[in-house]
Order: C-alpha cells, then structure tokens, then sequence
C-alpha cells in the first residue's frame, strides 16, 4: 500500500494538467540569439509592411475593386495574422530568452496560427476558382464571381475554420502532460504539443487527421483540378501570344501555392518521418513555414502583377507630392 501511495505521488509530480511549456529558439546557436534576431526582425518586417502595403492600395484604388484584387487582400489580411501570430514568442526568445508558455497561451496561439493557415489554404482555392472562371468562362465571369459570391466564400472559409479548430483545440485541455515539456519550435504547433501527452491522444489524432482531410487534403485537389481545366482550356488557344498572356496571369497564384504548400508539407513530412533529424532541421522548417508565404506574398504580386506595382507607384508619388 505504502510503494502505491509512493508511485502515485512520483506520477503526480511527472504529470500535469496545467503545465508549462518551454519554446526553443534555434538550438545550439542560444549563444548567439540576439544576432540571430536581425534577419528575424527584417523577414517580419517585410512580411508586415509587404502585407499592409497591399491592403492598403486595394482599400484606397477604385481601379483594384474587383474580385481578383479582393482575394488578394483576403490572402495578404491571412498573411499578416500569421505573421502576428509567432512574432512575439519568436521575437522574445531571440531578445529576452523568454521561453515558458502557459497551456491556455498555448492553444489561443494554435487557434490563431492554424486557423490563418486554414484561411490561408481556403483563399488558395477561391483564387483558383476565379481564375478557372475568368480564363475557361470569361463571357459569364462578371455573373458567375460576383461581391455578393466573395463575401459567401470569406464567410465560409471562417465558419470552415472555427469548426475544425475549436474541437481539436479543447481535446488538449483533459490531457496530463508530462514535466519536460519542451517544445521543438519558438511557437505552439499542434503535432509537435500532443507529443508530449503523457495520457491517450488518439482522439487528438483522428480530429487532426480529420482536419488536415478537410483543407488540405480538399483544397490541394481543387487548387490542382483548376490548373488541369485551365491547361486544357489554355492549350485550345490558337495563338502562342495569347497562350503566353492568359499562363502570365496565372504565376502569382502558382508562386502563392507553392510557397504555402511546399514548406508545410515539408514541416509535416519532418514532423512525421524524420524524429531523428537534427533538432535544428525542425527549428529551420518551422521558422521558413511561417514566414515564407507573408514574405515572399507580396513580393511575387508586386512583381508579377502590373495593376498592383502601378497602384503602389501611385500611392508613394502621392506622398511625394504632398510633402
């Protein structure tokens, strides 16, 4: 009786149903966090600004009021909440060393964070749609992707986000968590808490398989059914110039997808198959996942896409004139 009574109170100092979690940085380099934080702060600050930039000429140019541009700025407003996201854990273990994170913090970040990546996936999908409407049915794009049509699509991708996250998010709150509750990322990514339940995570793990079916494993096959009827379409053109204009109109988007997709299949690739690879690797994957896409975004529309490089052009000589 008295061994039991001990070998519950070891358990109960092991385990915990409010713990404590520690984020990592950039492991074996904490020496030298603070440098390291220079590039961090240059990839948000370009992230952010990228992001606002886009929102902001959207908003003010009447001549970007139109349901391409209108999916952009839903895609650059998803940017900028990832980009809020992991700023301040990534931010704080970098300049102060800051790396305890309470359950509760926990999952309002992971609420965050995987809910913009949900929004992120879902506004993907509703840019490929429109441009499979307005290259394979353009006579009736102005009726078939109307305001009215986008507002639906936002609505659904939010009510599409909030019912995935919230139950998987509250299967986290009855499980014991053991004491070495070290994470692998400077923020709280889903796979990487359950890992370290010290009780039956298998519910956990079917809502998550659930959840990874119904966006990704959803939205990559409708992303990829839109570029083949676009292709097919593209390659019935006779002309080589027009085929060249109409594929030109499409490689923002296919940038977007790939920097969005590719990392995160990366990560979880990573996560899943390669447990033994260098706890670096893991840090490095997870840090590119996030900060990839809110980068690179803006980057790639603003080059690519002539209405929008005129629209910022216009908007900075403004400023100029003023002054």
């Amino acid at each position: 009786m008295l061994q039991i009574q001990k070998n519950m109170e070891i358990l109960s100092n092991l385990t915990s149903k409010f713990p404590t979690f520690l984020l990592t940085g950039i492991p074996g380099l904490e020496s030298v966090h603070v440098w390291i934080s220079i590039p961090f702060c240059c990839l948000y600050a370009i992230a952010f600004s990228g992001n606002s930039m886009i929102l902001f000429v959207i908003i003010t140019q009447q001549s970007l009021h139109e349901p391409m541009y209108y999916f952009l700025s839903m895609l650059s407003a998803a940017d900028l909440g990832l980009t809020v996201s992991t700023m301040s854990t990534t931010l704080g273990i970098l300049w102060f060393d800051t790396v305890e994170i309470s359950l509760n913090t926990c999952i309002i970040q992971m609420f965050f964070l995987h809910g913009f990546t949900f929004i992120e996936s879902g506004v993907l999908v509703a840019m490929a749609f429109d441009r499979y409407a307005a290259i394979c049915d353009p006579l009736r794009y102005a009726t078939i992707i109307t305001n009215s049509r986008i507002i639906q699509m936002g609505l659904l991708m939010i009510i599409r986000t909030v019912v995935l996250i919230v139950p998987l998010l509250l299967l986290l709150k009855p499980l014991n968590f053991c004491k070495a509750n070290v994470l692998s990322h400077s923020y709280c990514y889903h796979p990487d808490v359950i890992k370290l339940a010290c009780s039956d995570t298998q519910a956990n793990s079917i809502c998550g398989l659930i959840d990874l079916i119904l966006t990704t494993g959803v939205d990559t096959p409708c992303i990829v059914l839109s570029y083949i009827l676009i292709i097919y379409s593209v390659f019935s053109i006779a002309s080589p110039k027009e085929r060249h204009k109409v594929f030109n109109t499409c490689v923002s988007h296919i940038g977007a997808v790939a920097v969005f997709y590719i990392p995160m299949m990366s990560l979880s690739l990573v996560h899943r198959y390669g447990p033994s690879a260098p706890k670096v690797v893991h840090s490095m994957m997870a840090n590119i996942y996030l900060l990839l896409p809110p980068v690179l975004n803006p980057i790639i529309y603003s080059v690519k896409t002539k209405q929008i490089r005129k629209a910022i052009y216009a908007v900075f000589s403004l400023q100029n004139k003023q002054r």
